[in-house]
């Protein structure tokens, strides 16, 4: 059976925000961006290998197909609404 997109995007997304309210005290604006930047590469990468893309596949899964078309949670605006993240 393969995972769909959705569904792995949904498991990747309950580990992202576990992590990020798991480590939300403190200044973690970098470490989002690090974990963020990651999980959209590994993403892609997963995707690329499903549809036998070769190269980077950026230009057929861009940013904005995976955190709006698929959902992917945007770890930078979790602490938009923290009051110690306002910096």
């Amino acid at each position: 059976m393969t995972l769909s997109a959705e569904k792995l995007v949904k498991q990747l997304n309950s580990k992202l925000t576990g992590w990020a309210n798991y480590f939300h005290l403190g200044p973690v604006s970098k470490a989002y961006l690090v974990v963020d930047a990651h999980a959209h590469y590994r993403l892609r990468q997963w995707l690329r290998r499903k549809h036998r893309i070769q190269g980077k596949g950026i230009i057929r899964f861009p940013n904005q197909y995976l955190y709006e078309t698929l959902g992917l949670v945007r770890l930078p605006g979790l602490t938009r609404n923290l009051p110690w993240a306002k910096a």
